[in-house]
C-alpha cells in the first residue's frame, strides 16, 4: 500500500527544491507513495505556489499568534490527509511536540551537514555551510534523520558526504550539498515506503530488499 506523504515548509523565501525532488520521485515510481498535502506557514510562499502549480494540494497554516492553535490545526490537517509520513523540507522551526508524539518514527528531516556536527537551532542554510568552512572541515554533506523533540537530534537514516573544496564559499558548497540532498532524501523516503526502515534504539536499521 503506497504511503501518503505530507511535506511541511516554512518561511516565504524557500525554493521548495526538496519538496519537488520528493514529488518527482513519487511520480516516477522511485517512491511507492504520493504527496497527499504540502503545508506552509506563509500564504505568499513561492514554494507553496510551486506545489500548487505541480498539481499538489497546498495549504497555508499560519503559525502565529497562538502556538497551541497552530499545533492543533496542523495536526488536524495531517490527519485529514491520512498522512503516513511527514517530510520536512525547508521547515525552519521546531515541530510541535503534539505532532512529534502523534507521528513518532514517521517524521523525516534533511539537514545540510553531517550530523551530529553543525546542527542545532540556527544552523540552517548558508549558516551551516559557513560554519563548516570556518571550522576547516574537509568533508561536509547532508543527513536525513527522523525528527524528535529537539533540533537535529533524531536517529540518522542516511548520510551522503560532499568534499569541501579549497576555494569553496558557503554558496558553492551549498550548491553541491543541495544536489546530494535531492538524491538522499527521496532514497530515504523510498526506504520508508518499502518498509525497510526499523529503529533499534538510536540506530536506524535498513532491511534487505
Amino acid at each position: 500500500m503506497s504511503v501518503r506523504i505530507a511535506i511541511l515548509m516554512s518561511g516565504r523565501h524557500g525554493r521548495g527544491s526538496n519538496m519537488q525532488a520528493i514529488a518527482h520521485a513519487c511520480a516516477s515510481g522511485q517512491i511507492d507513495g504520493r504527496v497527499a498535502v504540502v503545508i506552509g506557514n506563509q500564504p505568499d510562499s513561492p514554494a507553496l505556489a510551486k506545489a500548487a502549480e505541480m498539481g499538489l494540494i497546498a495549504r497555508a497554516i499560519q503559525s502565529k499568534p497562538g502556538e497551541d492553535a497552530y499545533a492543533e490545526t496542523l495536526l488536524a490537517a495531517l490527519r485529514a490527509a491520512e498522512t503516513d509520513l511527514i517530510c520536512l523540507a525547508g521547515y525552519m522551526r521546531k515541530v510541535p511536540d503534539t505532532v512529534v508524539s502523534a507521528y513518532a518514527g514517521r517524521i523525516m528531516n534533511i539537514h545540510a551537514a553531517l550530523l551530529p556536527a553543525f546542527g542545532g537551532k540556527g544552523m540552517y542554510g548558508l549558516h551551516a555551510h559557513q560554519a563548516v568552512l570556518d571550522y576547516g572541515a574537509k568533508v561536509s554533506g547532508c543527513t536525513v534523520h527522523f525528527v524528535d523533540e529537539s533540533y537535529d537530534t533524531g536517529p540518522i537514516i542516511l548520510q551522503m558526504p560532499v568534499a569541501v573544496e579549497e576555494n569553496d564559499t558557503a554558496e558553492t558548497l551549498a550548491a553541491r550539498v543541495l544536489a546530494a540532498e535531492h538524491e538522499a532524501y527521496p532514497r530515504a523516503v523510498s526506504l520508508f515506503a518499502s518498509g525497510r526502515l526499523s529503529l533499534d534504539g538510536r540506530r536506524v536499521r535498513i532491511g534487505a530488499e
